[in-house]
C-alpha cells in the first residue's frame, strides 16, 4: 500500500516561514512526480508546486518567488519551503504523488491527509 505522509505545518504569523515535508513509502513505488495542493475552507483543491522525478517545477502564481519546491528521489521525499507567508496562504496542504506501482503499468495517483497552515495576520 503507498502512504505519504506529511509534517512541518503549523501556526506562524505573517511574514514568517515553514517548511512541509512529505515522504511517500511503498514497495515497488516508481515516483513520476510530486507535488503541493492548498485548499482553503470554501474554495477548491489547488495546485501551489510540483516536481518530476528529472527536477521540472511548476508552481502558482500566488506563490512565485516565495515558496520553493524541492525533492529528494531516493527517499521519495517532496519538500515545500514557504517563505514571506501570507494569510491568503492559511489552508489544508495537500501531498500529492504519481506514478507506477507494483506491476501496475499505468499512471496512479496517491494523497497525503493534508496538514494544516495557519498564516496569522
Amino acid at each position: 500500500q503507498v502512504q505519504l505522509v506529511e509534517s512541518g505545518g503549523g501556526l506562524v504569523q505573517a511574514g514568517g516561514s515553514l517548511r512541509l515535508s512529505c515522504a511517500a513509502s511503498g514497495s515497488g513505488l516508481s515516483i513520476n512526480a510530486m507535488g503541493w495542493y492548498r485548499q482553503a475552507p470554501g474554495k477548491q483543491r489547488d495546485l501551489v508546486a510540483r516536481i518530476t522525478s528529472g527536477g521540472s517545477t511548476n508552481y502558482a502564481d500566488s506563490v512565485k518567488g516565495r515558496f520553493t519546491i524541492s525533492k529528494d528521489n531516493a527517499k521519495n521525499t517532496v519538500y515545500l519551503q514557504m517563505n514571506s507567508l501570507k494569510p491568503e496562504d492559511t489552508a489544508v496542504y495537500y501531498c500529492n504523488a504519481d506514478g507506477y506501482y507494483g506491476v501496475s503499468w499505468y499512471l496512479r495517483d496517491w494523497w497525503g491527509q493534508g496538514t494544516q497552515v495557519t498564516v496569522s495576520s
